[in-house]
């Protein structure tokens, strides 16, 4: 950024879901960044906590969006980033969870990595409570990244990627009009995969060691730690991104879809209770198989102003 260029217009998207104590911390964390962000949407996917309380006492700063269901992480970061494109207008949108908080140089060095640059996308360093890198959020490395791209990405100490997630995610916001919002169906379990990979196909994305978020999660584990009932939405919703999105080339989607494959399988060696895994699979291939994800217009439908923003991004 050259001294005389206005700093850009950042715009944060929580997504909260009972968890009032944690969101209290993030907007705290937030409103202290050293880089000002300029607004911070929080979507209340319709808590009992109180967590929409927390949002409102939290100042002017904060545009609060309540919906009255539960949408899942993808259908609160779809209808968080339409609110921030249609009521906000930013040049970034940094997307987190109520439990990811940002330590206070998070954003700044963020932009310092993508100033003066075509980068689309950015994603923070992901730490646990003991400052170990959290195995939940770890970005896929960009595949046969040229060596002019890995150069330019080590001289800013990034490293170029395929795929981030939306524990402190920045994106551009001419990206998001141009590649559209989160496929709400998904409603929770990698939305982000899909979607960082979808903004990212084609363009630079950027993962940025010097910007550290601590994720609280209860425990320390990986996407293939037991997930119980939610199996169901790791299977359906890989199904969907292979066999339905863009975001993917064919041989990445061979590539993915084989990794996915082994990590189903330990996942279902680790676990103490494969009959439920075994249910979440058949649930998931039948689903993933027989159905498509209907547009967000349909699935964030009678959500008031949430649901006009969304068709004012995505147009019929």
């Amino acid at each position: 950024m050259s001294p005389t260029s206005p700093p850009a217009r950042v715009v944060a998207v929580v997504v909260a879901y009972n968890r009032r104590d944690l969101l209290s911390e993030v907007l705290e964390a937030l409103i202290a960044q050293d880089s000002p962000v300029a607004r911070i949407v929080v979507v209340d996917n319709a808590s009992t906590d109180g967590s929409a309380e927390v949002a409102r006492a939290a100042g002017e700063l904060v545009d609060l969006v309540e919906l009255p269901r539960n949408t899942g992480g993808a259908g609160g970061f779809a209808a968080g980033m339409a609110v921030a494109l249609a009521d906000h207008d930013p040049d970034w949108i940094w997307l987190m969870d109520d439990d990811t908080v940002p330590t206070p140089s998070a954003l700044r060095a963020l932009l310092d990595a993508v100033s003066g640059t075509d980068v689309a996308v950015a994603g923070s360093r992901v730490e646990w409570f003991d400052g170990s890198e959290h195995p939940m959020n770890t970005p896929r490395p960009k595949p046969f990244a040229s060596a002019g791209e890995r150069r330019q990405a080590a001289s800013g100490r990034a490293v170029p990627i395929r795929s981030t997630s939306f524990v402190s995610m920045l994106v551009r916001a001419d990206v998001v009009r141009a590649v559209g919002l989160p496929i709400a169906d998904y409603f929770i379990w990698n939305d982000d995969f899909e979607y960082s990979t979808r903004a990212l196909r084609g363009r630079r994305g950027l993962h940025v060691p010097a910007s550290v978020v601590v994720h609280k999660t209860r425990v320390l584990g990986s996407t293939d730690t037991d997930p119980g009932e939610r199996f169901y939405y790791e299977v359906r919703n890989k199904l969907w991104m292979f066999r339905r999105s863009r975001s993917l080339a064919w041989w990445e989607k061979v590539l993915y879809g084989g990794s996915s494959a082994l990590r189903w399988l330990r996942t279902v060696v680790r676990s103490h209770d494969r009959a439920t895994l075994a249910d979440g699979w058949r649930r998931g291939w039948r689903d993933g198989t027989r159905f498509r994800p209907r547009p967000n217009s349909d699935a964030l439908a009678d959500l008031g102003r949430a649901s006009d923003a969304v068709r004012a991004v995505e147009p019929a």
